[in-house]
């Protein structure tokens, strides 16, 4: 039986999701991979067992995690009738919809009945009576805002979620997002954007809109799928993401493309005695805005390294400096 570390909240920093009241764990545990149907069940309760005594209190998840789809959802299932059970209350647990799910009009986008249909399966996914954070992952084209945001509104005041969300909203939609949730009576907690030293699109306008909302910012793929790691600093070895044909956001020309930037980026961070991968988690943390970085893990290793990222989170004016010419080029 799984008993969690006395210690757990020893080291960990909580920052403030924007104006609200909820906390957050710098670094929070992504399910996007490695807790999959087609993962090793043991594998992923390792790594979720040693976040959570080491204070990561957040788990991310979304309808359509997997592979295949639902499957992460299910292994949290198990994880918390076997382990977290007793810790319910000492978790922050997301969910998402807004990703083809399932066949027909009705298993995507922004729909109140996609949302609120999805969300229901979520819990009975996880065995949960609510989630912490429901959010809308992409803005819809086609469905007016707010009747998404209503839907996000609705599954808050129904008790299946305690605060709602956004991912991958512009500024501006971000803006009229919280906007209609403001009215509503149920504001906006917090925004989950793509942020990473390799790519910067939420520096031109989107955390500004985030400070003066006072929304949260929880960013995914600070590691961009890998590159800011150590992992192809000699080229693409077999069996890495980039190798696999199928992960169209990662490519082997995307990643000689950036490896120049990648290896002086490892020099900096070997000065600084850090991992790139840790300091590239420290350098999206620089900014106040940044609540927390999501992070996925494949082994209780890989994880332990990027939590060590909290122990230098302080960058020098020169060290910012050195890594904005860099980054320019």
């Amino acid at each position: 039986m799984y008993v969690a570390s006395e210690n757990r909240y020893d080291n960990m920093k909580y920052n403030r999701a924007g104006r609200s009241g909820l906390k957050l764990p710098a670094i929070s545990l992504g399910w996007w991979y490695n807790f999959g149907g087609l993962d090793v069940f043991e594998n992923g309760r390792a790594i979720a067992r040693r976040a959570f005594d080491l204070g990561v209190t957040h788990f991310d998840l979304a309808n359509n995690y997997g592979p295949p789809p639902g499957s992460a959802e299910e292994t949290f299932g198990k994880l918390l009738e076997q382990d977290f059970a007793p810790y319910r209350d000492e978790l922050v647990i997301s969910t998402k919809a807004g990703y083809d799910m399932w066949p027909g009009p009705y298993g995507e986008w922004g729909s109140r009945k996609y949302l609120l249909t999805s969300l229901d399966q979520s819990l009975k996914r996880m065995g949960l009576e609510y989630v912490d954070i429901f959010y809308s992952h992409r803005p819809d084209p086609e469905t007016p805002l707010e009747e998404t945001m209503g839907a996000l509104d609705a599954a808050v005041r129904q008790g299946k979620a305690l605060y709602a969300g956004v991912s991958n909203y512009s500024p501006e939609q971000t803006r009229q997002a919280a906007k209609t949730l403001r009215e509503l009576g149920t504001p906006c907690l917090i925004h989950q954007p793509r942020y990473s030293m390799l790519d910067r699109w939420v520096e031109d306008g989107l955390l500004d809109v985030l400070e003066q909302e006072g929304i949260g910012c929880i960013v995914f793929s600070p590691l961009a799928q890998g590159q800011l790691t150590d992992r192809y600093l000699n080229g693409i070895p077999e069996g890495a993401r980039a190798s696999k044909t199928e992960r169209i956001w990662l490519t082997p020309d995307t990643v000689k493309e950036n490896l120049p930037k990648v290896r002086k980026l490892n020099e900096i961070a070997e000065r600084r005695g850090q991992k790139l991968s840790q300091m590239a988690l420290a350098w999206v943390l620089r900014k106040p805005q940044v609540t927390s970085a999501l992070i996925g893990a494949s082994s209780v290793g890989q994880l332990e390294d990027n939590l060590a990222a909290l122990d230098n989170l302080t960058f020098s004016k020169e060290e910012l400096e050195t890594i904005e010419k860099i980054l320019e080029v």
